[in-house]
């Protein structure tokens, strides 16, 4: 392709460990390994424009959730010279607590949604305590004293973001999820958020068990494949390999960010 590609940049800000199985998947063998989950941000970046995927939980969320918290997520895009106080454009896959949190911390974004997750956010689904438990209230309000303040975009479906950055409704963990695709210079990257927790839940077909609708979970495995060059081209969004799979930007990065638009050191 002609179009300039995307460095592409993971950025670990959490985990959580001492996982069971039937945390990781439905109908889950409980002899069976858990995996832990690390948080992460992401951020597509080139010489016309940057993108912020997500921006983490807060650390008030962190401590009542009990999750370890690392670094901020937002202040953390300093890291790879990313000014949090500069970003136009910043996706919100969902509206998540881990990936919903922070929102006043971007002055200038504008937040694109789907249209199906904020109506789902602040609707009667939020009346069942076993679909509202993974949005924070706070996190939501923000989200709507943005929509009042003209800084959310609204997407209903498939959208360009910019040539070479399309988003894709996926559905299925939550109702208005959507995944990244990305080109870089190995070619299509997908970044699946909460397509696919771990690598066993889309490789596998076995759906995590935060779900809203099993059926577009298992849809959206399928999806990822389409879009994505190849099954290593498709990051996962709280898999702790990935960061065993690809490099650091710089030896000073190690374990903290990451190049998703390298080849994966290993399968």
């Amino acid at each position: 392709m002609s179009i300039e590609p995307f460095e592409l940049f993971a950025i670990r800000y959490g985990h959580l460990g001492d996982r069971h199985p039937d945390e990781n998947f439905i109908a889950a063998d409980p002899h069976e390994f858990a995996s832990d989950l690390d948080y992460f941000v992401w951020v597509a970046r080139r010489s016309d424009s940057t993108f912020v995927f997500d921006t983490g939980f807060s650390e008030e969320a962190a401590a009542r959730r009990r999750r370890n918290w690392i670094r901020h997520p937002v202040d953390s895009l300093r890291l790879i010279g990313v000014d949090p106080g500069r970003v136009t454009d910043v996706v919100i896959t969902h509206l998540h607590y881990d990936h919903a949190g922070n929102l006043d911390r971007l002055p200038l974004a504008r937040f694109h949604l789907q249209d199906r997750e904020m109506a789902f956010a602040t609707g009667r689904s939020m009346c069942h305590g076993v679909l509202r438990a993974p949005f924070d209230l706070e996190n939501v309000l923000q989200m709507v004293r943005h929509v009042y303040n003209e800084r959310a975009a609204f997407h209903d479906g498939d959208y360009e973001l910019a040539p070479g950055l399309t988003m894709h409704r996926v559905g299925g963990h939550s109702a208005g999820l959507q995944s990244a695709r990305v080109w870089t210079r190995r070619g299509w990257v997908v970044l699946a958020s909460d397509a696919a927790h771990l690598y066993d839940n889309f490789e596998k077909r076995r759906p995590f068990p935060v779900v809203y609708n099993v059926s577009e979970m298992l849809e959206g495995f399928d999806l990822l494949y389409r879009l994505a060059d190849s099954p290593a081209h498709i990051i996962p969004g709280h898999d702790p390999l990935v960061m065993r799979r690809y490099p650091a930007p710089s030896a000073e990065l190690e374990g903290i960010a990451l190049r998703l638009d390298a080849p994966p050191t290993q399968d």
